[in-house]
């Protein structure tokens, strides 16, 4: 049987094989603690959970949901946005709702990206940009993140062949994997640079409420001219812990939201309805939620980073989401590293090599680790030792 050649270009999920290889071990006997994914440990919020069992009763929620979402979600979502970053949107034509903001990275480069086209990817980045532009036929084109630079991309040294045939950019803050930040000035040169060169700017936000130290993160779509350059991915999965429930939105340009919306009505039947209606009631209930959770991220992301640097790993504290970006100690490559404290201590940590050439000489940890969990692992994490040395100079 002979596959499609577009599989060709595809690696497996890193994290698919991680989970076998971590459950592999386990069953093996051996007590394997895992800072590598970041998948919440906390519940999804009870009264969200009420109102899921309530819809899941009614009769008419059984029935195919739309692939464009309830009307009462898309407003919701509209509401939201204006709530929280004094962002006006249409819910007819500016709002999309989405199984989980995954589905909708994936399938915009379908809507934008014929044979040979570029997509401009941050490295280090989320691999799904990589993926979902490869699928559609698109080449990604690869913008390096520097720590120098404070993880932004870089846009004034694209080459000209390069832009000609540029149709998506990726942007990503607060950052995964690196913690960084972005603020409204960047993303209106961001949205400049777009304008000027016909690209539709995609940024994906799922972290934006996940902060620390009297932070907040910005939307894009607050920029000056971001409505007219580009749209939004956000989701529930992280904001209200709802990973399993496959939530998310896309915002902003209404005709990339047109795009969208056409493609996904030939391919899904969108969110169940009773889910629909969870994410309502979470989107439009109180969200001091949000306040409890992050004091306990902020608690152990200090934690964490103190741990890291009394073993010699060079941290910055995140000012938003879930994750610790550690430069590795001298005499470690990122795989190395990451191998060594499996087999020493029994903790998996993520490679930056994961996520593109740039992320050698980094790991990636998550907070999303139980308090009891991570106890033992940071104890464990203490328990490691450089046993390598470089070889001195002659």
């Amino acid at each position: 049987m002979k596959t499609a050649r577009r599989l060709e270009k595809l690696s497996p999920y890193f994290f698919v094989q991680l989970n076998q290889k971590i459950a592999a071990l386990r069953a093996a006997g051996e007590d394997v603690i895992s800072f590598a994914i970041g998948d919440p440990d906390m519940p999804t919020p009870s009264h969200v959970i009420e109102t899921l069992c309530r819809a899941s009763r009614e009769p008419e929620n059984h029935r195919y949901p739309e692939s464009a979402g309830m009307p009462e979600l898309r407003l919701a979502i509209s509401a939201w946005y204006q709530r929280r970053f004094n962002v006006t949107l249409d819910p007819e034509t500016e709002v999309l709702p989405l199984i989980g903001s995954r589905e909708g990275i994936a399938h915009i480069a379908l809507c934008f990206l014929d044979q040979g086209d570029f997509a401009l990817v941050p490295d280090p980045g989320y691999p799904v940009y990589t993926s979902g532009t490869q699928i559609a036929g698109g080449r990604p084109y690869y913008i390096g993140l520097k720590e120098k630079y404070g993880f932004l991309p870089g846009l004034t040294n694209i080459r000209k062949q390069v832009l000609e045939k540029t149709r998506l950019l990726w942007i990503n803050y607060p950052n995964n994997p690196t913690g960084a930040v972005a603020g409204i000035d960047y993303f209106s040169e961001v949205s400049r640079f777009a304008a000027e060169n016909d690209i539709l700017v995609c940024h994906d936000a799922p972290y934006t409420e996940i902060y620390y130290d009297d932070f907040r993160p910005v939307s894009y779509l607050q920029a000056a001219g971001a409505r007219e350059t580009g749209i939004e991915f956000h989701s529930l999965s992280k904001t209200y812990n709802m990973c399993g429930w496959r939530v998310g939105m896309a915002v902003g340009n209404a005709d990339a939201i047109a795009a969208l919306r056409l493609l996904k009505s030939n391919i899904d039947c969108g969110i169940p309805r009773a889910i629909q209606f969870m994410a309502i009631e979470a989107l439009n209930s109180p969200q001091n939620i949000i306040d409890e959770h992050n004091a306990i991220y902020q608690r152990r992301r200090d934690i964490i980073c103190e741990v890291l640097t009394n073993i010699g790993l060079q941290v910055v504290p995140p000012k938003a989401g879930l994750y610790i970006w550690a430069k590795v100690p001298e005499g470690y490559n990122s795989l190395d590293f990451t191998e060594d404290l499996l087999e020493q201590v029994g903790v998996a940590v993520t490679p930056g090599t994961v996520y593109g050439r740039n992320g050698e000489g980094y790991v990636r940890l998550s907070l999303t680790v139980a308090d009891a969990t991570l106890v033992k692992g940071l104890s464990r994490l203490s328990g490691w030792r450089n046993t390598r040395h470089l070889t001195p100079r002659r």
